[in-house]
């Protein structure tokens, strides 16, 4: 977002009341019942408007404009200025698929353990928050195994470093996860994302090169729809990069919690 970004919204949106984004905003109170809300921003933004929107009525269109861009990619809206302006004017609300663990929403992905750690390190790593990286950084290399019991539609038990529960394709600094997108009524378990320090690394390999996203970068994936999740001892669970308490917990797939405005005629591709 700079000025010239900022006066083609404008121009653009002219009809529209223009807020600067602040996440303790009551975004409800901005908007009329049913109004149609317009966010342009990256992940981080687009997912505290989505947070603050979800279980309402209110239609939401994405003007992606971060570096990454995992929630509108999933999606499969365009990243290009003008086209997402399009598809924001003439596209059609469509419900939507959110996640949901310990009352928070999230878009990209629920992390149990170790890869939630590593989420909030490379966004800490983006922001230049030194001295927070370096304690991120020991909680990722001392992150011990847990023993985890899933129950619901899932059923098993094992040993872990992390659980992932994912949303969309790829999360954080776009390491692969799953092969879900948010139009799909149902949630992926990673069964093999975050088990190591290795496993991470890989994934952050394939991150480089965006075509292995999908093909290579997922690993064995079980769908789901709610799951409940035991561990001993109890561990750190995230809602994409925002802490949302410890386990145990239930990770929920919440369809039609949002409408998000996709290309019209049917096809988000």
């Amino acid at each position: 977002m700079d000025a010239e970004v900022e006066a083609r919204l404008r121009a653009e949106f002219a009809d529209h009341a223009v807020v600067d984004f602040e996440p303790k905003l009551d975004l409800r109170k901005l908007v009329k019942p049913a109004g149609r809300v317009v966010v342009a921003g990256g992940d981080g933004t687009v997912e505290a408007v989505v947070r603050g929107l979800a279980d309402s009525d209110h239609p939401l269109a994405i003007i992606p404009l971060g570096t990454f861009n995992n929630f509108a990619r999933a999606l499969g809206l365009p990243t290009d200025f003008e086209k997402s302006v399009k598809v924001a004017k003439t596209g059609r609300p469509r419900a939507i698929t959110l996640g949901r663990v310990n009352k928070r929403v999230f878009l990209e992905a629920c992390a149990v353990g170790l890869f939630g750690d590593a989420i909030v390190l490379g966004d800490k790593a983006k922001d230049l928050q030194f001295g927070d990286v370096v304690q991120k950084m020991r909680d990722v290399i001392t992150s011990p195994p847990f023993d985890y019991e899933l129950s619901g539609d899932l059923e098993g038990r094992g040993t872990a470093r992390s659980l992932v529960f994912g949303n969309t394709s790829s999360i954080g600094l776009q390491l692969p996860v799953s092969g879900a997108t948010p139009i799909d009524p149902y949630l992926e378990f990673a069964v093999d994302a975050g088990r190591s320090i290795g496993d991470i690394v890989g994934r952050a390999l394939a991150s480089a090169v965006l075509d292995k996203h999908e093909e290579e970068g997922a690993g064995r994936l079980l769908r789901f729809g709610r799951v409940r999740v035991r561990t001993s001892p109890r561990v750190r669970v995230y809602a994409d990069n925002q802490r949302a308490g410890r386990t145990p917990c239930v990770v929920n797939a919440e369809v039609s919690a949002l409408r998000v405005i996709l290309p019209a005629g049917g096809s988000h591709k």
